[in-house]
């Protein structure tokens, strides 16, 4: 159950540690506290990040749960808040029927604590992200039917933003698309019953969390390091290990919306040179030669592989005589083809082992032919190296492969899918490189 914080998302597995609860920072916030004039009550914390904590948090009011975003004192992250506040302003006024798969903003406010004042907002209280998804499903890669789900929403989005609004996310990532549900029913404060706490408990210095629930968390926080540690071995082929299967995900709604608008910026004024997350980051971005809405699509590509597969599509690093640059961008043109001289110039990496993405999919992630060959196809286009190639959101979301239905042996094309894709799609024949 998360509702990812703003920019710079915090680790799922530790806490924010205490040295940040002071002036400027963080807002020490106890279960039963309540905000905006007795309007919005604590409830237990969903997650936290660089800039702000995120707790669920019961609206009064409407008798809804939501999450509630409380941005660190600090003028700078104020700034950082009053920017987000604006492009949610954005996007909710522009879609009054909460349809287009990005995060509602129900309200924002300030409170005043004893570490300063501190901007508040109030998002629509969604499930768990992406990652967790991935996670969950032991990193095997999703069934393509449910890949395609998730992308429609994805696309779906950024249609949205780019098209009707003119924002560039610039950090989309599996971490900053949020299922619409958790995955578990029993941290679902709805489904699970849960009966809302309205009034700070009595007794407990701690507001309300126990010993045992230390205890709990503690216990939680070694399972993990077990289950990272038999995973590591796993993929080492360490002896006696049996990786275990892919969970079974039906049942699990997919609907997925994108959140997360702390570095988001309008086309026409962006507010940094380097954006995006390393492993989602486009070439333009890493050459510093200037990025639009097709950012964004490069950042979308490499969530649906690693959807469909389980594993980053790019994980560079430094290495002897090279920098971490020139290694992604090595990485790159193994798979997708060289890149233009006039883009980039490799010089010093120069034995590169080049390959193709239909391949990787069918040699190492054992994708059928048909499977790697339709999802490569679908892909590829948006891996172009010059961005003004991509295809848009609004393109992808005519594209066949989205529109085919899976069966047990195969992918089947619907009957309607050619009839979809005839509008707009010139600009995806791009054949594949060799």
């Amino acid at each position: 159950m998360s509702n990812c914080p703003s920019s710079s998302s915090g680790s799922e597995e530790e806490d924010e540690g205490m040295d940040s609860y002071r002036k400027g920072g963080y807002h020490a916030v106890r279960v039963g506290d309540s905000f905006a004039a007795g309007r919005y009550i604590a409830q237990q914390k969903l997650g936290w990040g660089q800039f702000s904590t995120v707790w669920l948090a019961y609206d009064t009011q409407s008798s809804k749960y939501v999450a509630l975003k409380i941005q660190k004192s600090a003028p700078q992250f104020a700034q950082a808040a009053l920017h987000e506040i604006e492009i949610l302003c954005a996007i909710a006024d522009g879609d009054p029927s909460n349809e287009k798969s990005v995060v509602r903003l129900v309200d924002h406010f300030k409170h005043v604590g004893p570490n300063g004042q501190h901007l508040c907002m109030v998002l629509e209280f969604l499930g768990d992200s992406l990652l967790r998804l991935i996670k969950y499903n032991r990193y095997k890669g999703l069934q393509l039917d449910k890949v395609r789900e998730i992308c429609k929403c994805i696309l779906t989005a950024l249609d949205y933003l780019h098209e009707k609004l003119g924002i560039i996310h610039t950090d989309l990532k599996p971490e900053n698309i949020l299922l619409c549900n958790t995955i578990n029913p029993s941290k679902d404060p709805i489904r699970s019953g849960m009966t809302p706490i309205l009034e700070r408990p009595e007794g407990n210095p701690n507001g309300g969390v126990s010993m045992s629930s230390i205890e709990k968390k503690l216990k939680q926080r070694a399972r993990r390091a077990i289950a990272r540690i038999s995973e590591r071995r796993a993929s080492m082929g360490g002896v006696g290990v049996v990786p275990k299967p892919a969970r079974c995900l039906d049942g699990i709604d997919l609907r997925c919306k994108v959140v997360d608008f702390g570095n988001a910026c309008w086309a026409d004024r962006p507010i940094a040179e380097e954006i995006q997350t390393r492993q989602y980051r486009a070439p333009e971005v890493i050459l510093q030669s200037g990025y639009s809405f097709a950012a964004d699509m490069w950042s979308f590509a490499c969530t649906a592989f690693e959807l469909a597969t389980g594993e980053m599509m790019f994980a560079p690093k430094n290495g002897q005589g090279f920098s971490e640059d020139e290694d992604h961008l090595a990485l790159m043109m193994e798979l997708l083809g060289k890149m233009p001289r006039k883009i980039w110039d490799l010089k010093r990496i120069r034995r590169l082992k080049y390959g193709t993405l239909d391949r990787l999919l069918v040699d190492k992630y054992k994708f059928s032919d048909a499977d790697a060959r339709d999802f490569s196809g679908f892909l590829r286009p948006v891996f172009d190296f010059e961005p003004e190639k991509r295809p848009t959101a609004k393109q992808c979301l005519q594209h066949p492969w989205l529109n085919t239905v899976n069966q047990a042996h195969g992918e089947l094309k619907s009957e309607s899918s050619d009839e979809k894709v005839n509008v707009g799609m010139s600009n995806l024949q791009i054949k594949l490189r060799k």
